[in-house]
């Protein structure tokens, strides 16, 4: 029995051949990646007029895209909303799972139906949540609005989550 052949390549051939394939691999990926999580990265503004609860909010946006059914759930047990209507929230393109959580949590502190506060954001949404929450009467720097906050850390704290950094 004959050992069998081994293949022999020029030095580096094998490398040499793939490269340009890699090279052209890594700028689509770049050309089609980097827009879209820049775009992500700018694209959401809440304007609460309060900059920790907007970077709350875009941070409650990162958790509920990895886990979906925990942010349905932790909206549905402590902010009394149907799981059905958040998760029908978390389809709509217009809706981030943020805005969800300032609605529905809006809404309780207020004595609203989430659907309500949804209904007040779609209407006029122009200044930002700041302006909608002033036409609940939950301004920042009211004590509705210290209850929005007090809403916030009790959330991170069901998580067992760090509050979001001041640098991001």
């Amino acid at each position: 029995m004959r050992p069998a052949k081994a293949m022999v390549v020029g030095h580096n051939g094998a490398v040499k051949r793939a490269l340009p394939t890699v090279a052209l691999l890594v700028c689509l990926s770049y050309a089609l990646c980097a827009p879209v999580a820049a775009q992500e990265a700018t694209a959401y503004a809440p304007a609460t007029g309060d900059a920790s609860v907007d970077r709350h909010l875009a941070d409650i946006n990162d958790y509920a895209s990895r886990y979906p059914a925990s942010f349905a759930d932790e909206m549905a047990r402590y902010y009394t909303v149907p799981r059905a209507y958040v998760e029908a929230m978390q389809q709509q393109p217009d809706w981030t799972a943020g805005d969800i959580f300032m609605a529905c949590a809006l809404a309780q502190i207020v004595g609203q139906p989430c659907r309500a506060v949804v209904r007040e954001w779609s209407r006029d949404h122009e200044g930002g949540w700041k302006a909608v929450a002033g036409r609940l009467q939950a301004e920042p720097g009211t004590a509705r609005y210290r209850r929005l906050r007090s809403a916030l850390a009790a959330t991170y704290r069901r998580w067992d989550r760090p509050a979001p950094a001041s640098g991001k």
